[in-house]
């Protein structure tokens, strides 16, 4: 089991900004604007994940940006 916490940066992720941005437990519980990655340590991710799965909140959407040169890469 993973007791490291989990680091959501939404300036990181590359649903930013979409529908399925619209629709993640991060939006639903914070609804909040501005820069900053929320911190949930493993007991609250394992929750979060539960009531997600039972549909109780929407699902962590996060799907992190490839690394800047990598975006440059498919770019160029």
């Amino acid at each position: 089991m993973d007791d490291d916490p989990l680091h959501i940066d939404c300036d990181q992720c590359r649903h930013q900004g979409t529908d399925q941005c619209a629709d993640c437990v991060v939006t639903f519980l914070l609804d909040r604007e501005g820069e900053g990655a929320v911190v949930v340590d493993a007991e609250e991710a394992r929750a979060l994940r539960s009531l997600g799965e039972a549909g109780l909140v929407p699902l962590l959407q996060l799907s992190p940006r490839p690394p800047r040169s990598s975006r440059e890469e498919e770019a160029g």
